[in-house]
């Protein structure tokens, strides 16, 4: 296991240690698999089971979860219009988990100052959300600002989330030195 040298300082500071990436029980906050709604559906569909086909997201085919499903799936697999689409879809638009995707398409998009804004609505919705933390925490982080990624880093184990995925994506963000696919 390669780590440089600011990142080897912080997780020694934190006393990181091979434990912290075993995998929990739980994998539903694993990142996505690819399906047919990143593999084949042009933007503005995602895969119906059912008729085993790519349909328009905003049918009625798909309720907020299933959509937010697609946008989760779409944001990590690189296709951001196609995420923002499945966002649009939400009838939710001020959750927690709304405003923290649009946060996460903004910051992969460049505009760092617009995801700022998203993920901190995202926490004044939901403080407790890890998943806002972990990316805000790694958008600070690509910014620079270490004191600040770490700062998330303890509110996402304060709050129950050690060795979950938020927190390994963002130790694993901050060991690549801020550069992940997420």
């Amino acid at each position: 296991m390669k780590i440089r040298g600011a990142s080897l300082a912080v997780l020694f500071v934190l006393g990181l240690n091979g434990a912290a990436f075993a995998v929990p029980s739980d994998t539903e906050d694993l990142p996505p698999k690819p399906t047919q709604t990143s593999t084949e559906c042009p933007d503005g569909k995602a895969w119906d089971k059912e008729s085993n086909r790519c349909i328009d997201i905003k049918s009625d085919l798909f309720d907020d979860d299933d959509r937010f499903l697609a946008a989760r799936e779409l944001a990590y697999a690189g296709r951001l219009t196609a995420s923002a689409q499945a966002l649009d879809a939400i009838g939710e638009q001020d959750s927690s988990r709304v405003l923290t995707y649009r946060g996460f398409l903004a910051r992969k998009a460049g505009d760092w100052p617009q995801a700022e804004k998203y993920y901190l609505a995202a926490l004044a919705a939901d403080p407790d959300s890890l998943m806002t933390r972990s990316y805000m925490g790694m958008g600070l982080f690509e910014r620079g600002d270490k004191a600040g990624a770490v700062d998330q880093l303890r509110e996402i184990r304060a709050r129950g989330g050690r060795g979950g995925w938020p927190e390994r994506a963002l130790l694993m963000a901050m060991r690549a030195g801020g550069k992940t696919s997420y």
